[in-house]
């Protein structure tokens, strides 16, 4: 991880807590925003559906204490979530297609917003929440 810049899987795990939250959704039904956030499973998906991988429990950990640093998203109580500085960096970047999107909010991440330091938190990804969480995705995400 470099200490200049952002990193791709920063983006990745960003776009992905947006996405998996369900952002935006607020704007046309009351009821369809999830205001809790997006639990690790349904992030996992969604950075599937974004790149045909998961993300390893390493990059999910370092890219949330880097964006949770740079008071870009939250966690709580197993829930990741977007804060309203992290809100407006997704509503303000350039419209692009989904298949661009990591890349996009990459460079949105390095021109505008310095990484910040790990967020002073105790939050860290066990290997037994990520393993379940794997589970979790491949039940509900890839089983027939």
């Amino acid at each position: 991880m470099a200490d200049a810049g952002w990193e791709w899987s920063d983006a990745w795990v960003f776009v992905s807590v947006v996405i998996g939250g369900g952002s935006g959704r607020h704007l046309r039904a009351a009821n369809t925003r999830r205001p809790e956030g997006v639990a690790l499973a349904d992030l996992l998906a969604t950075a599937a559906h974004l790149n045909d991988t998961i993300p390893t429990r390493d990059d999910v950990e370092v890219a949330i204490h880097r964006l949770s640093g740079a008071g870009l998203v939250t966690v709580a109580d197993g829930f990741f979530g977007l804060t309203q500085m992290g809100e407006r960096l997704w509503r303000g970047r350039p419209r692009t297609g989904l298949a661009t999107a990591v890349d996009t909010i990459q460079g949105v991440l390095n021109r505008s917003i310095r990484p910040g330091p790990p967020a002073s938190t105790t939050w860290t990804l066990g290997e037994d929440d990520y393993a379940a969480a794997v589970r979790e995705y491949t039940v509900r995400y890839l089983a027939p």
